[in-house]
């Protein structure tokens, strides 16, 4: 690594480094919401990376001067851009400068008033090499950047120090993941389930998430269907140096993958009904904005915010400004040149969900954030309204009695219509593999005849058990057909555990059923009686036959008639084998769990 002396280094580095754009794409639209500003021309100093130039700056006391002049120059570039000015600047902030922040800051503004450019426009992102929370000054660090309306992001959540400490006890924007969880996310269940969680607590706190390093369509399908808000990475875009060549659309994001069905859900339609569309202040408002909407809506205890891009960032509560509006001189306080703030100065986060959302997810989002006053519902990062308590507790309510409605009396398992919005859903998500089961009794009829319905109800409930005691946790589904029908849904599963777990199923079923015969028959290992077709027979002990059928990783199908008569075709190639098992591949050919036998 090339060494320079006192001085040299920040005269060499105004001459060699630029500054390059790399897209951040909303997910949704694949529309530009901004760009990180990255460090080129490193190499040609000789440093490997741009945080090895940084460290070395830091070593001759350069670090500060370096960082205002990259900084200044982002600003000049994005300034030139040309398009939608409605785009926000992500700037690597190296929190190493805590104790220069004044003089860093101010020059800063300077540059942004001098290039046009609102601060709500320019988002730090928190460099987590080091543990920001441990450094002296960093809290009120903090509070200054967001007074002066300047946007914070996580950046490499989960790859450094101090991340979750951030997320509890900063407000914080952005949550940028890691490359490290975004790599490979089609091809592991883990690393999806880490992201899925990790959207969700975000969310839950009001934070928008943008998954990094996106390299593939199917990394980006994964980050779509896993909730994230915007993506960035060299599928999407290259960090450029050129201007001219970024894009206020990148269309292939759109059309990546297949998003899920866009027909409504019952849980959208039901949250639809309860929405309570609110006027909205925007977060650089000042407060003479907020007493107005106040005083025309004097029923009303809080109002949304939003950001220049219309986003939802929290809300503005009347109990913060009462002691404004009630004391003294109050206002003309709040006037005053040197005390005046804006709106997001006095806004309170809130629980910001997208509507597409199911009633589950939302009563997460509510209670896991104490004192919730609402629920901000977005569509595409855009304010769409909010649910009071009571109108979430009345859409979990009507989604109760709906599903009571659509469950089997004896087994009180998911009927017809639960078990169609699963594979609708499913059949359009590639994210993982899949499994369609279809189980069915062979030989009931004979039993139920000659035993009658109580007893043949005694075997319907017993295999129900045995379907909960083998299928438990996320990414199963069970459903009750009707009568001695039933479906089991599987994701996230290999095919060889797939085929042990629903042969433990059969057998042990096999073995438990036989007991509902008298010993007589049981001994004898059949019962007499009537076949469809009116003849007197032996018919064997009951058994179930599973059809399963599997749609692999990136699979994806929007023919759910053709679903149903590949099942319907493998019923009887599982009622004809010896195992009363069948897999086969959708669209392929069928294998038999005992055709090698």
């Amino acid at each position: 690594m090339q060494r320079f002396a006192a001085g040299q280094l920040i005269s060499f580095t105004k001459l060699i480094v630029d500054t390059a754009f790399q897209p951040i794409v909303e997910i949704s639209s694949g529309t530009v919401f901004g760009y990180e500003t990255l460090m080129r021309g490193h190499d040609r100093l000789g440093f490997a990376s741009p945080l090895d130039l940084l460290d070395q700056a830091a070593q001759t006391a350069q670090l500060a001067q370096i960082e205002q002049m990259v900084a200044s120059r982002a600003i000049a570039k994005f300034a030139g851009i040309g398009i939608d000015r409605q785009r926000m600047l992500f700037i690597n902030l190296d929190t190493r400068l805590i104790g220069e922040h004044q003089r860093l800051l101010e020059a800063l503004t300077q540059q942004l008033r001098q290039a046009g450019v609102a601060p709500t426009n320019v988002c730090f992102e928190l460099s987590e090499r080091f543990d920001n929370m441990q450094q002296q000054g960093f809290v009120d660090f903090v509070a200054l950047l967001r007074s002066l309306g300047f946007k914070l992001a996580i950046d490499d959540f989960g790859a450094g120090h101090s991340e979750m400490k951030l997320l509890s006890d900063v407000s914080i924007d952005y949550l940028k993941i890691d490359r490290h969880f975004v790599s490979g996310l089609d091809h592991s269940a883990r690393r999806r389930h880490v992201v899925r969680n990790v959207v969700n607590m975000a969310h839950a706190l009001g934070v928008r998430v943008i998954a990094e390093g996106v390299e593939s369509e199917a990394e980006l399908a994964c980050c779509r269907g896993l909730g994230c808000d915007m993506v960035q990475g060299w599928y999407i875009g290259y960090p450029t140096v050129h201007i001219e060549e970024l894009q206020a659309t990148y269309q292939h994001v759109v059309s990546a993958g297949v998003p899920k069905s866009r027909l409504q859900s019952i849980d959208e339609i039901l949250i639809r009904r309860e929405i309570e569309t609110l006027p909205t202040l925007n977060e650089s408002d000042d407060l003479d904005a907020a007493f107005d909407l106040f005083k025309r809506n004097p029923h009303q205890t809080y109002f949304p915010v939003v950001d220049s891009f219309g986003a939802p960032v929290g809300i503005v509560q009347e109990q913060t400004l009462k002691y404004f509006i009630y004391q003294p001189y109050g206002r003309d306080l709040l006037r005053n040149r040197i005390y005046k703030r804006t709106i997001s100065s006095f806004m309170t986060a809130m629980p910001i969900v997208d509507l597409g959302s199911d009633a589950e997810r939302l009563l997460d989002a509510f209670a896991n954030v104490e004192g919730s006053e609402c629920l901000i519902l977005s569509r595409q990062m855009r304010y769409v309204g909010v649910l009071s308590a009571a109108a979430l507790l009345r859409i979990l309510n009507e989604k109760q009695l709906k599903s009571a409605q659509d469950q089997n009396p004896l087994t009180t398992l998911p009927g017809n219509g639960a078990i169609r919005d699963y594979v609708q859903g499913m059949v359009l998500d590639g994210d993982q593999s899949r499994y369609f089961c279809y189980c069915d009794f062979d030989f009931f009829k004979p039993f139920n005849d000659h035993y009658g319905f109580p007893r043949g109800d005694q075997a319907i409930s017993l295999f129900a058990s045995l379907m909960r005691r083998y299928f438990v946790g996320n990414g199963r589904f069970l459903g009750h057909v009707g009568g001695d029908d039933f479906f089991i849904g599987m994701t996230g599963i290999g095919e060889t555990e797939a085929e042990a777990t629903l042969s433990a199923l059969l057998g042990d079923f096999r073995r438990e059923v036989a007991l509902l015969y008298d010993e007589e028959d049981r001994r004898a290992g059949f019962i007499t009686g009537v076949d469809r077709a009116g003849s007197l027979r032996n018919h064997p002990l009951m058994r179930c036959s599973i059809a399963a059928l599997h749609l692999p990783t990136g699979h994806i199908t929007s023919d759910v008639n053709r679903i149903g008569a590949h099942i319907a075709a493998l019923k009887s190639e599982a009622k004809a084998s010896a195992a009363g098992l069948v897999f086969a591949e959708f669209g392929t050919l069928l294998r038999g769990a005992d055709k090698a036998a």
